[in-house]
């Protein structure tokens, strides 16, 4: 099992993650940190907390997560961000769901925020995934999957890795979930409980932002993936795949 786990300019929240995840039930058999650019001592942090260091230089998430996929060795890769604070079980989670499941190949789940007003990050973790998932969904045709608490096959990665979008102004776990989506099943997992900063909500201008990644991404795959297009291609896949009937491997951007 490897965990990947992109950074920038992150120190602080990054020694928070791997603390937690020292603290796993199942720990890891290696931890990925991909040092995309800091000028903080993330790197640092992440050598001291036990992590193995890649780095990146070209910029955005797209691509340092893509950096750390490649690196990574184990038949899982796990996937969270600096900010994030995994529950104690969500590496086994993660390991045994993928383990008990050969029809699946990625499984995500949603979070919890972990920071901003006690009584409104319940709500607004809700209505933020809700958001997500309400918007990704029609577009993909299946389940969203979210980049924060993400585990998939290294044979899935392998099979997209040269047709997802490196560009750093598009929603990485978006794009991963339109070639994920093409050819392999998607599945949440409620237990893999995963907390993160509800720093997308602290100002209007990152939301704004982060929402115009969203539809970035979406036009990008516009327009062998429009949605009625994606739609039809994907039943028929599914319809051919439970009559035994080879399908292309062709389709989607």
């Amino acid at each position: 099992m490897s965990v990947v786990i992109p950074v920038k300019d992150d120190a602080v929240l990054l020694e928070r993650c791997l603390e937690a995840l020292s603290r796993q039930t199942r720990l890891p058999d290696e931890i990925i940190v991909v040092d995309n650019n800091s000028s903080d001592d993330s790197a640092l942090v992440a050598v001291a907390g036990g992590a193995r260091v890649v780095n990146c230089a070209r910029p955005g998430i797209p691509a340092a997560s893509a950096t750390g996929y490649d690196a990574a060795v184990g038949d899982y890769v796990l996937r969270l961000d600096a900010d994030c604070v995994p529950g104690t079980g969500w590496v086994q989670t993660m390991a045994e769901t993928l383990d008990r499941r050969a029809d699946v190949d990625v499984a995500t789940n949603g979070a919890h925020f972990v920071d901003g007003p006690r009584l409104a990050r319940r709500i607004a973790a809700v209505a933020y995934l809700a958001a997500y998932v309400v918007t990704t969904a029609p577009a993909l045709g299946h389940r969203p999957v979210f980049g924060s608490n993400l585990a998939f096959r290294r044979t899935a990665w392998l099979d997209i890795r040269d047709r997802v979008h490196l560009h750093p102004d598009i929603h990485d776990d978006l794009d991963l979930a339109y070639h994920f989506g093409e050819r392999h099943r998607i599945r949440r997992v409620p237990e893999a409980e995963m907390g993160v900063s509800s720093r997308p909500l602290a100002s209007l201008g990152g939301f704004t932002r982060r929402a115009n990644w969203a539809v970035r991404t979406i036009v990008l795959h516009w327009p062998a993936d429009f949605p009625s297009v994606r739609w039809i291609r994907l039943l028929l896949r599914r319809l051919f795949h439970r009559f035994g009937v080879p399908t292309p491997r062709g389709g989607g951007s």
